[in-house]
């Protein structure tokens, strides 16, 4: 991550990454770092401008350490795309105790404008979700 990314600013970004998907976001919270990594991902393979929630998906994703719900989190976004073909754009985070909750308003991918190739599955290969001085910021690569 680029050391002048401020507390005070979220974001994310696609990485270039070899056959594969790399996302790195950033937040000043943990859930809107999740939040961001959730976006990442979406952005990487649809156009979500003007894309608004259809249904509501709650859901709870259990797990002790951040990397865990990290993961958890992005294999529910790749379940629901592949199961329902919808994706989330917008999602709520709200931490319970042994994991989060999460609000996913989500859209029908078939209706979105396509971009790129779409996630398969989340990788743990050079995974971190890291709270820093400045922040929190984590970095996943998914397989497309």
């Amino acid at each position: 991550m680029r050391p002048e990314r401020s507390a005070r600013r979220a974001g994310h970004r696609s990485v270039p990454h070899t056959a594969d998907l790399r996302v790195e976001a950033w937040a000043p919270t943990r859930e809107e770092c999740l939040a961001q990594a959730v976006r990442g991902v979406c952005e990487s393979f649809l156009d979500l401008a003007g894309a608004a929630g259809v249904r509501r998906r709650d859901v709870v994703v259990g797990a002790d350490r951040d990397e865990d719900v990290l993961v958890a989190l992005l294999e529910e976004v790749v379940y629901w795309l592949d199961t329902e073909g919808e994706v989330p754009v917008d999602v709520e985070l709200t931490p319970v105790t042994g994991g989060l909750r999460c609000g996913l308003h989500m859209a029908d991918a078939g209706a979105l404008p396509v971009t790129g190739a779409a996630p398969k599955a989340v990788t743990w290969h050079n995974l971190a979700f890291i709270r820093g001085p400045e922040g929190w910021t984590c970095s996943v690569t998914l397989d497309v």
